[in-house]
């Protein structure tokens, strides 16, 4: 198995490492990771992709890339530039530090990047871990990520529904926000709302005078009503989220059509 994978955090973070490891465990000895990731923090970026500016790109090892960019643009990079003779048969992001459950799905980039691999047609995961007390001060946050990232992604692979729509399925996985040993399991969840964690700007003076804005989110550790990506991960499960590109608010055409046509 060849697979592509990236993140939003950049090329040197822990959690990119941790997911180059499950990669490689899913690929098999005679399979290939490819890595192309920001070369800083693309945090937050969503699916924007540099199309008024080039991205400038340079090989740090064998199969391992950093572009400055974003995801999205980093997925382009591997699909077209960096991996020879062929495309990926998975694309993977993450394992972004903190999760990307809730609204939070709307902002990441980490979402962005295997976003952009199912609008190109391919099988694309994203990863993320959930950070809270019982996790955060641990040696390895990412330990639950780390433990079972490979058997879970194995699974949604033989398990999983891999459609040929022209907006296709991709997944979101976040691991809950405790160790390893207290992982209790797999559910499969829709994506939830924190109705008060809304996005907002704090202003800030400079030594200099000069007025700053700062983009400020909200509490995290919110129940999002039962089945839902937050409250599952907060109970201590991992979750599973089908997401699709296609943002059309289905259960509202037939009645506008009614009204407006």
């Amino acid at each position: 198995m060849r697979i592509l994978v990236t993140n939003d955090d950049g090329i040197n973070a822990p959690g990119l490492a941790v997911l180059e490891d499950i990669a490689r465990e899913i690929a098999g000895a005679d399979g290939e990771v490819w890595t192309v990731a920001p070369a800083f923090e693309q945090s937050g970026v969503g699916h924007c992709i540099s199309y008024t500016h080039p991205t400038m790109i340079a090989q740090l090892a064998e199969r391992r890339f950093a572009a400055e960019g974003s995801p999205a643009d980093c997925v382009l990079a591997g699909l077209y530039d960096v991996i020879p003779g062929g495309r990926p048969d998975l694309i993977l992001s993450g394992v972004n530090r903190g999760n990307n459950a809730g609204e939070n799905v709307l902002y990441s980039g980490t979402i962005g990047g295997a976003m952009e691999g199912a609008l190109q047609g391919l099988p694309a995961i994203a990863l993320s871990q959930f950070y809270g007390p019982g996790n955060a001060t641990l040696p390895d946050p990412f330990e639950a990520a780390r433990t079972s990232g490979a058997a879970v992604i194995r699974r949604l692979l033989d398990h999983g529904d891999w459609d040929d729509a022209a907006y296709r399925l991709f997944y979101n996985i976040n691991f809950p926000p405790c160790p390893a040993s207290e992982v209790k399991g797999i559910k499969v969840t829709s994506q939830g709302f924190r109705p008060e964690t809304r996005m907002r700007v704090e202003p800030h003076l400079a030594p200099s005078g000069r007025r700053f804005l700062w983009v400020r989110g909200g509490q995290q550790a919110v129940d999002t009503g039962p089945g839902t990506d937050v409250t599952e991960n907060l109970a201590g499960h991992i979750s599973i989220t089908p997401l699709r590109c296609d943002l059309t608010a289905h259960d509202r055409l037939a009645a506008l059509r009614e009204r407006l046509e």
